[in-house]
Protein backbone atom coordinates (compact mmCIF):
# COMPACT_ATOMS: atom_id res chain seq x y z
CA UNK A 1 0.00 0.00 0.00
CA UNK A 2 2.97 2.49 0.42
CA UNK A 3 6.68 2.53 -0.87
CA UNK A 4 9.56 3.41 1.04
CA UNK A 5 12.95 4.65 -0.30
CA UNK A 6 16.45 5.11 0.89
CA UNK A 7 17.83 6.96 -2.47
CA UNK A 8 21.84 7.56 -2.04
CA UNK A 9 22.38 9.70 -5.02
CA UNK A 10 20.20 13.09 -6.22
CA UNK A 11 19.67 11.92 -9.28
CA UNK A 12 18.37 8.40 -7.67
CA UNK A 13 15.87 10.70 -5.54
CA UNK A 14 14.65 12.68 -8.54
CA UNK A 15 13.80 9.86 -10.35
CA UNK A 16 11.78 8.64 -7.95
CA UNK A 17 9.77 11.60 -6.90
CA UNK A 18 9.63 11.64 -10.82
CA UNK A 19 8.44 8.42 -10.77
CA UNK A 20 5.69 8.62 -8.27
CA UNK A 21 4.60 11.84 -9.92
CA UNK A 22 3.47 10.22 -13.16
CA UNK A 23 2.50 6.83 -11.68
CA UNK A 24 -0.97 6.28 -12.48
CA UNK A 25 -1.50 4.55 -8.71
CA UNK A 26 -1.64 7.08 -5.53
CA UNK A 27 -0.11 5.68 -2.92
CA UNK A 28 1.85 7.18 -0.55
CA UNK A 29 5.78 7.54 -0.74
CA UNK A 30 8.04 7.49 2.42
CA UNK A 31 11.71 8.52 1.17
CA UNK A 32 14.62 9.08 3.76
CA UNK A 33 16.96 11.09 3.21
CA UNK A 34 19.79 12.21 5.75
CA UNK A 35 20.93 15.49 5.84
CA UNK A 36 24.33 14.30 6.64
CA UNK A 37 24.67 13.70 2.38
CA UNK A 38 23.50 17.33 1.57
CA UNK A 39 27.02 18.52 1.24
CA UNK A 40 29.08 14.86 0.94
CA UNK A 41 31.12 14.81 -2.42
CA UNK A 42 30.89 11.28 -3.41
CA UNK A 43 27.11 11.72 -3.30
CA UNK A 44 27.01 13.92 -6.33
CA UNK A 45 25.35 13.16 -9.71
CA UNK A 46 26.38 14.41 -12.86
CA UNK A 47 24.08 16.21 -14.84
CA UNK A 48 23.34 13.68 -17.36
CA UNK A 49 22.14 11.13 -14.46
CA UNK A 50 19.18 13.33 -14.16
CA UNK A 51 18.22 13.35 -17.66
CA UNK A 52 18.44 9.57 -18.65
CA UNK A 53 17.00 6.83 -16.88
CA UNK A 54 14.85 5.89 -14.65
CA UNK A 55 14.79 4.84 -10.90
CA UNK A 56 16.93 1.83 -9.84
CA UNK A 57 15.11 0.25 -6.81
CA UNK A 58 18.37 -1.79 -6.73
CA UNK A 59 21.96 -0.45 -7.79
CA UNK A 60 24.64 -3.19 -8.70
CA UNK A 61 28.71 -2.28 -8.27
CA UNK A 62 30.19 -1.90 -11.84
CA UNK A 63 33.36 -1.12 -10.14
CA UNK A 64 34.65 -4.06 -9.32
CA UNK A 65 35.06 -7.19 -11.47
CA UNK A 66 32.26 -9.93 -10.58
CA UNK A 67 34.04 -13.36 -10.88
CA UNK A 68 36.90 -11.98 -7.64
CA UNK A 69 34.37 -10.58 -5.23
CA UNK A 70 34.11 -12.67 -2.34
CA UNK A 71 31.67 -10.87 -0.24
CA UNK A 72 28.30 -8.65 -1.15
CA UNK A 73 27.01 -5.82 1.34
CA UNK A 74 24.02 -5.25 0.90
CA UNK A 75 22.99 -1.51 1.90
CA UNK A 76 20.86 1.43 1.70
CA UNK A 77 21.52 5.77 2.17
CA UNK A 78 24.85 6.89 3.83
CA UNK A 79 26.71 4.14 4.81
CA UNK A 80 27.05 3.45 0.89
CA UNK A 81 29.81 5.89 1.13
CA UNK A 82 31.53 5.10 4.53
CA UNK A 83 31.51 1.08 2.82
CA UNK A 84 32.72 2.53 -0.45
CA UNK A 85 35.35 4.55 0.83
CA UNK A 86 36.41 2.32 2.83
CA UNK A 87 37.27 -0.41 0.05
CA UNK A 88 38.60 2.05 -1.96
CA UNK A 89 41.23 3.06 1.03
CA UNK A 90 42.09 -0.81 1.51
CA UNK A 91 41.91 -1.02 -2.35
CA UNK A 92 39.79 -4.03 -2.12
CA UNK A 93 38.83 -5.68 -5.08
CA UNK A 94 36.77 -8.77 -3.85
CA UNK A 95 33.83 -7.10 -1.92
CA UNK A 96 30.94 -5.22 -3.96
CA UNK A 97 28.59 -2.99 -2.72
CA UNK A 98 25.01 -3.44 -3.61
CA UNK A 99 22.81 -0.06 -2.95
CA UNK A 100 18.67 -1.48 -1.71
CA UNK A 101 17.22 2.22 -3.05
CA UNK A 102 13.43 0.77 -2.29
CA UNK A 103 13.05 -1.00 0.88
CA UNK A 104 9.09 -1.58 0.09
CA UNK A 105 7.84 -3.06 -1.87
CA UNK A 106 11.04 -5.01 -1.43
CA UNK A 107 13.06 -5.42 -4.52
CA UNK A 108 12.99 -8.86 -4.73
CA UNK A 109 13.50 -9.86 -8.22
CA UNK A 110 16.26 -6.85 -9.06
CA UNK A 111 18.10 -8.19 -5.75
CA UNK A 112 18.38 -11.65 -7.24
CA UNK A 113 19.09 -10.20 -11.08
CA UNK A 114 22.06 -7.65 -9.36
CA UNK A 115 23.30 -10.84 -7.25
CA UNK A 116 22.97 -13.05 -10.25
CA UNK A 117 26.05 -11.58 -11.59
CA UNK A 118 28.50 -12.40 -8.71
CA UNK A 119 29.84 -15.93 -7.80
CA UNK A 120 27.29 -17.76 -6.34
CA UNK A 121 29.51 -18.61 -3.54
CA UNK A 122 29.43 -14.90 -2.39
CA UNK A 123 28.69 -14.21 1.48
CA UNK A 124 26.09 -12.23 1.20
CA UNK A 125 25.96 -9.45 3.91
CA UNK A 126 23.15 -6.90 5.00
CA UNK A 127 24.88 -3.45 6.37
CA UNK A 128 23.40 -0.90 8.44
CA UNK A 129 24.36 2.05 10.58
CA UNK A 130 20.91 1.44 12.88
CA UNK A 131 21.07 -0.81 15.85
CA UNK A 132 19.92 -4.09 14.73
CA UNK A 133 16.13 -4.02 15.93
CA UNK A 134 15.74 -0.41 13.93
CA UNK A 135 15.93 0.32 10.61
CA UNK A 136 15.37 -1.40 7.58
CA UNK A 137 17.18 -4.79 8.87
CA UNK A 138 14.17 -6.30 10.59
CA UNK A 139 11.97 -5.81 8.07
CA UNK A 140 14.36 -7.10 5.36
CA UNK A 141 15.11 -10.07 7.18
CA UNK A 142 11.63 -10.67 8.11
CA UNK A 143 10.58 -10.98 3.87
CA UNK A 144 13.95 -11.95 3.01
CA UNK A 145 15.56 -14.62 4.91
CA UNK A 146 17.15 -15.83 1.92
CA UNK A 147 18.41 -14.67 -1.65
CA UNK A 148 18.08 -17.35 -4.11
CA UNK A 149 18.68 -20.13 -1.29
CA UNK A 150 21.98 -18.50 -0.03
CA UNK A 151 21.77 -16.59 3.72
CA UNK A 152 21.76 -13.42 4.34
CA UNK A 153 23.36 -11.65 7.74
CA UNK A 154 23.74 -8.59 9.18
CA UNK A 155 26.49 -6.13 10.11
CA UNK A 156 24.84 -3.01 12.96
CA UNK A 157 25.08 -1.69 15.65
CA UNK A 158 23.55 -4.14 18.89
CA UNK A 159 20.28 -3.92 19.38
CA UNK A 160 19.10 -0.80 21.50
CA UNK A 161 15.99 1.11 22.80
CA UNK A 162 17.75 4.32 21.41
CA UNK A 163 18.39 5.38 17.87
CA UNK A 164 21.31 7.47 18.87
CA UNK A 165 24.14 6.60 21.38
CA UNK A 166 24.10 10.30 23.26
CA UNK A 167 27.60 11.52 22.27
CA UNK A 168 29.34 12.18 18.49
CA UNK A 169 32.39 10.45 19.86
CA UNK A 170 30.90 7.03 20.49
CA UNK A 171 28.63 7.24 17.19
CA UNK A 172 31.85 7.87 15.42
CA UNK A 173 33.63 4.85 17.26
CA UNK A 174 30.67 2.83 16.42
CA UNK A 175 30.35 3.48 12.90
CA UNK A 176 34.16 2.79 12.39
CA UNK A 177 33.64 -0.85 13.71
CA UNK A 178 30.50 -1.59 11.96
CA UNK A 179 32.83 -0.25 8.11
CA UNK A 180 35.79 -2.46 10.19
CA UNK A 181 33.80 -5.55 10.20
CA UNK A 182 31.96 -5.41 6.98
CA UNK A 183 35.72 -5.31 5.62
CA UNK A 184 36.72 -8.13 8.09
Amino acid sequence: NMTVAYPSTPASYFHLLRWQAIAPHHKPLVVFTPKSMLRLKAAASAREDFTAGTFRPVITDDAVEAPGVRRILICSGKITYDLLAERARNGRTDVAVVRLERLAPLPTEELTTALAAFPRDAELVYVQEEPANQGAWPFVALNLPTIDGRALRRISRPAAATTAVGTHKVHEREQAEIVATAFA
